[in-house]
């Protein structure tokens, strides 16, 4: 993922200089997870003691006995042109037009992009979450959603969400997170600042 890091001076911009990357140690003798939270949302319960995931939605995009990966949805870090993040990468095009969000996707490696998106494309590099939403890392995917040949949906975020090997599974025993099914509204439309309320409202389970 070279590509994603050229754009480290860009995020450098926009990404809160109180967001720091960090990553807890794994608590000891945790049963591995009978199911996966891949495809769910993981909401941040309002005792939440971390700042760094204070009132956060985590799109889950993989969760096994290795650990977990997601990207937060609910970080907006403000605007760029879509013309200076592709000249960032050596792709200078004077046709491209308008602005995208970038959003703050955890703590994890903040110089590293994802575009999470709709399951209608896909590339090298994609991760199909559950038929419904997906992630890529492809630089490719930036181009295509300049040349509107993109996905339908896409929400591009710097950094991830990330949990050792039975790391998130102590940190649910703990009731630190709620769950919820995934949502492509609430990850792609709905006003950032109302998407921790109605995840909190859609929760299947109290952990």
């Amino acid at each position: 993922m070279a590509w994603l890091e050229r754009l480290s001076v860009i995020v450098a911009c926009v990404l809160p200089a109180t967001l720091v990357e960090a990553a807890l140690e794994a608590p000891k003798q945790v049963p591995p997870p009978s199911t996966s939270l891949a495809g769910q949302l993981l909401i941040a319960a309002p005792s939440m003691g971390d700042p760094r995931f204070f009132q956060t939605v985590v799109l889950m995009a993989r969760h096994d006995k290795n650990g977990a990966f997601g990207i937060v949805i609910n970080r907006p870090m403000g605007e760029r042109p879509l013309a200076s993040l592709l000249e960032a990468l050596g792709e200078n095009d004077a046709g491209v037009e308008g602005n995208v969000r970038i959003f703050a996707g955890g703590p994890v490696q903040r110089d590293l992009g994802f575009v999470v998106h709709s399951a209608d494309y896909h590339r090298s590099g994609t991760i199909n979450i559950d038929g419904h939403v997906a992630v890529t890392s492809n630089r490719d995917v930036l181009r295509d959603i300049a040349h509107r040949q993109g996905p339908n949906k896409s929400l591009i975020a710097f950094g991830y969400a990330g949990w050792g090997p039975g790391q998130l599974e102590g940190e649910l025993a703990l009731r630190a997170w709620f769950t919820a099914a995934e949502d492509a509204r609430l990850i792609f439309d709905e006003d950032r600042d109302k998407v921790w309320d109605e995840a909190m409202k859609r929760r299947t389970q109290d952990l």
